[in-house]
């Protein structure tokens, strides 16, 4: 198989984006294993390059995406040469240079010229504008490519944990679940651990809402008359979807061991345990994409922006989760258009 050509966007160029970039691309073995194209800037890789004191890296500079080195890390220019970096600022300028890279990677995913995504951490607030009203990159992408079901799942090495609700206020959590919303996410989860990840006959864990699941109604009545009807109806389709489960004891005993995902509620039940036992190697993938995109678990960190301390690792992990999991979708679609059809 050909190398995968992974589009990187820099992300804020006032945070550790280009530094974590940086260090990741350093590793002459990554060429061997895809054709890294970062949509950024050259002066502001040599700025961050400089204030790390990093002396042994460049990139190839190309205009467009079909014009990359197999064999080096290139970047291709998205914003004005005239750009200010501001270190550890939220600037208009660092989230205007943030969209750039961001629409131009899509542009290029949506035509075929990269084959994968891999964005490195925006600024929330500073990105917003009239092409960008949405609350992060999995709902900008999601609406890019008319896909309306959708899963933020977060991946490290002994863990997957995926979301119903995502980045909705917490006075609203309940609202939004529903016996429907659950059902969807737990198809997406389902047919991501199989097409992603090449797991035969996934097993998903999904918690409850209230503390100790309700307590049979008298702490909430969401478990009985939402997720467990929703629960009935995964395993009419064949799905081994298991819970609810209560979200502090799951946890606590290490139960997901026991599954190859889990599905929490809300954004703060799941991301917080994954956070605490991921460490610095968590990844951010976008399940129910027509493409691969991964990020890494973190933020912009601008209280350290150019200190030289941020750790690549989960940028590292996030860059070869991405080329893993664009191999084996393509092997398990290979896999389905070569299998015999039986009613012939």
């Amino acid at each position: 198989m050909d190398k995968i050509r992974l589009g990187i966007t820099h992300g804020d160029i006032n945070g550790i984006s280009y530094e974590i970039i940086i260090k990741t691309l350093l590793d002459k073995r990554i060429a061997d294993f895809c054709v890294p194209i970062l949509y950024g800037s050259p002066k502001v890789a040599a700025y961050h390059r400089k204030a790390i004191n990093i002396d042994n890296f460049s990139l190839n500079h190309i205009n467009d995406a079909t014009d990359a080195n197999p064999k080096r890390a290139n970047v291709i220019n998205v914003i004005d040469d005239n750009i200010r970096v501001e270190l550890g600022k939220s600037t208009e300028a660092a989230g205007e240079s943030s969209f750039l890279a961001l629409e131009a990677a899509v542009n290029d995913l949506q035509v075929g010229k990269i084959d994968a995504l891999l964005t490195a951490p925006i600024n929330k607030h500073n990105i917003q504008r009239k092409d960008f009203e949405f609350k992060g990159h999995t709902e900008y992408l999601a609406q890019r490519f008319n896909v309306e079901n959708f899963l933020m799942l977060m991946i490290s090495d002994e863990l997957k944990v995926g979301v119903v609700t995502g980045h909705v206020p917490v006075s609203q959590i309940a609202d939004h679940i529903t016996k429907e919303a659950i059902l969807k996410k737990i198809k997406v989860l389902n047919h991501s651990l199989k097409y992603d990840f090449g797991i035969r006959k996934p097993k998903i864990a999904v918690l409850g809402l209230n503390p100790h699941i309700g307590d049979e109604g008298l702490v909430g009545i969401e478990e009985q008359q939402i997720i467990i009807p929703a629960l009935d109806i995964a395993r009419e389709e064949n799905i081994i979807a298991l819970g609810p489960y209560p979200a502090d004891g799951f946890f606590g005993n290490s139960s997901y061991y026991h599954f190859d995902a889990v599905l929490a509620m809300y954004h703060d039940q799941g991301l917080a345990p994954f956070k605490a036992l991921a460490k610095d190697g968590g990844v951010n993938f976008t399940a129910g994409l027509p493409f691969v995109r991964t990020s890494p678990d973190h933020g912009t960190a601008y209280e350290i922006a150019g200190d030289g301390k941020a750790s690549p690792d989960a940028f590292r992990k996030a860059l070869y989760q991405a080329i893993d999991i664009h191999k084996t979708r393509n092997k398990e679609e290979e896999l389905e258009k070569n299998a015999p059809d039986l009613n012939e």
